[in-house]
């Protein structure tokens, strides 16, 4: 039978992998081919897909960073401590750097002007790679870590 410690791990491990592949997801296919159907098929089909991918990806930061630490704290290598606070830094960027410009999108009015609404699109792409590159760190070292 698996440890405490071994299970924070693995479930540590199954979020951040979730969260990973959803938002390598979103930065590689998803938000490329809304933005090759034009710019207001594009913002239109952001807001919905935005509003669901929150209900996804914000418990798996969160639980995937609390098994993280508490495996760190019981016993887990350094690893699970600098895991979970890559892991876990997406929820302060995302609240800090990546809402301002979801708020503009999601508060743009009727006829909004294509090219600003693309560089809005563009740039939230660009901060949501972010989120991407720090989870996708995380796991790595997570998984480095887990195959001793």
């Amino acid at each position: 039978m698996p440890s405490f410690q071994t299970s924070l791990e693995f479930l540590a491990i199954l979020c951040c992998s979730l969260f990973s592949g959803a938002a390598l997801y979103i930065n590689l296919v998803e938000h490329p081919a809304r933005m090759s159907c034009g710019v207001g098929a594009a913002v239109a089909q952001w807001a919905p897909s935005y509003r669901r991918a929150t209900w996804l990806q914000a418990p798996l930061a969160a639980k995937g960073t609390a098994c993280a630490l508490m495996a760190w704290l019981n016993g887990s290598g350094p690893e699970w401590l600098v895991g979970g606070v890559l892991l876990g830094a997406v929820i302060p960027f995302t609240l800090l750097v990546i809402a301002p410009t979801n708020r503009k999108l999601l508060s743009l009015p009727s006829g909004s002007r294509l090219e600003e609404t693309r560089e809005l699109l563009e740039k939230w792409n660009r901060l949501h790679g972010v989120r991407s590159c720090l989870a996708f760190a995380a796991l790595v070292i997570f998984l480095l870590d887990a195959r001793h």
